[in-house]
């Protein structure tokens, strides 16, 4: 869920610079820093490539940035409600061995 709220905050950050002269649209390879963080790495923002230069020399899509926005809330919901089940089994298994 660090992860998530990192790139949460990545994508929100471009979001806001989308009409700042020469701000590059930042990014992070989440497939590949999500498995990096399960042996304990930190992630690497990295400078999106491909993407269409405006003439102020400013690449942010507000498409792009939309999706990877529902994109990440989805995936946020997701790991949420995993997390929220396995709490339920425990507090179960707790409540189960005091009877």
């Amino acid at each position: 869920m660090d992860l998530l709220a990192k790139r949460q905050k990545l994508t929100a950050g471009n979001v806001a610079n989308a009409d700042t002269p020469g701000y590059k649209t930042k990014d992070m390879d989440f497939q590949f820093e999500f498995m990096s963080q399960m042996e304990g790495g930190t992630p690497n923002v990295l400078d999106v490539e491909g993407l269409t230069m405006k003439n102020d020399g400013n690449n942010v899509s507000i498409d792009r940035e939309s999706r990877l926005l529902s994109e990440n809330a989805m995936r946020f919901n997701l790991a949420a409600s995993l997390l929220k089940s396995q709490l339920r089994a425990v507090r179960s298994a707790i409540q189960e061995g005091r009877t």
